[in-house]
């Protein structure tokens, strides 16, 4: 690595051979773990994570339930570590994810759920790690050694693993087909974000991150990422919630950052900006096709829309490292993050 290139800025760039080499050592796995759930027909699908990795969990949530038609929720890790409440998960599935596998919380809300009936899933980056060698089903994220605090690399091979575990599970053939063209489609977007952008994003104290359906997913990692890299407060909405009552925020340069839906969202996610822009607020979009420009940000589109948030992150990471060194701080060194975060 040059001196002039962050931890952050290699790990984006490592992130198409990182998910290749997912699908490709992940195939066999995949493919059993898919009939596996087929067969057991879960009546809930439920998710231990936390930071990134609950951004992962939201767009694995969507995805199930969109796909398979599965309701999935979170479970609280303080339900087990804090409440020592035991739940009722019988013929359910708890899919824990994590890139170190090694906060104690995760892993003892992992612990709780398989002993309360669920069928655990892992999908963990460290396969060494508690949470790996404990949970009865692993899916290796196997993005590699991620150096950066701010997860890129890890959280999209997080993103990865959640659509193959519901194509595989739905036998959708298309959905696999359009998951495997994801590495190809990574690489493309590398290109460094408008200059004026990022100026433009530079002069911001508070933002709103939209999305919806999916891109509801990334937005909430956005808005985590520029929490973590550019001290820039940040909070994420749905489109649609965004209007019950924290649109009144809204104002003469608010900034909106908006990961745009390619799907039945879209023209919901459209009006809500045309309200907000009326009351104000300085409106970028994440968007496919056509160009970059000062309030869009380009990036390519999936064979599936429900795979286009995975390129829409991978371009924004870019857009957040860029950020965050024009702000004159460093993305891989937060001032009060660490890489692992032990919670209780």
């Amino acid at each position: 690595m040059t001196e002039s290139l962050t931890h952050m800025r290699v790990e984006i760039d490592e992130t198409g051979a990182a998910i290749a080499r997912q699908l490709a050592g992940n195939a066999a796995r995949i493919a059993q773990l898919g009939r596996k759930l087929s067969a057991l027909d879960p009546p809930v699908l439920t998710t231990i994570a936390r930071g990134s990795s609950d951004c992962c969990a939201l767009y694995l949530k969507y995805l199930a339930e969109i796909v398979v038609g599965v309701p999935c929720a979170s479970i609280g890790p303080s339900i087990a570590t804090l409440y020592g409440a035991p739940l009722r998960l019988s013929r359910a599935v708890a899919v824990s994810i994590s890139q170190s596998g090694r906060s104690p919380d995760i892993v003892e809300m992992q612990r709780s759920a398989r002993r309360a009936g669920a069928t655990t899933v892992a999908m963990v980056n460290e396969v060494d790690s508690p949470l790996a060698t404990e949970a009865e089903e692993l899916l290796p994220l196997m993005a590699g050694r991620e150096q950066s605090v701010a997860a890129t690399k890890s959280m999209i091979a997080g993103l990865v693993a959640g659509a193959s575990l519901v194509a595989a599970w739905r036998g959708d053939a298309d959905l696999i087909d359009a998951v495997a063209r994801l590495p190809a489609l990574l690489p493309a977007e590398s290109a460094p974000p408008p200059t004026d952008m990022i100026d433009r994003l530079a002069r911001a104290e508070h933002a709103f991150v939209l999305g919806r359906g999916a891109t509801f997913a990334v937005a909430a990692e956005a808005a985590l990422k520029l929490k973590e890299t550019c001290a820039i407060h940040a909070e994420a909405y749905s489109s649609a919630e965004v209007l019950h009552g924290p649109a009144e925020l809204a104002r003469s340069g608010f900034l909106v950052i908006a990961f745009m839906p390619t799907d039945a969202g879209r023209d919901g996610m459209e009006a809500t900006l045309t309200l907000l822009h009326q009351a104000g607020a300085d409106v970028v979009r994440i968007d496919t096709g056509g160009g970059d420009a000062a309030d869009r940000l380009a990036c390519a589109s999936a064979a599936s829309p429900l795979l286009t948030p995975i390129t829409m992150i991978h371009r924004f990471y870019g857009l957040a490292e860029a950020l965050s060194r024009r702000l004159g701080r460093n993305p891989d060194r937060p001032r009060n993050l660490h890489k692992v975060t032990e919670t209780f």
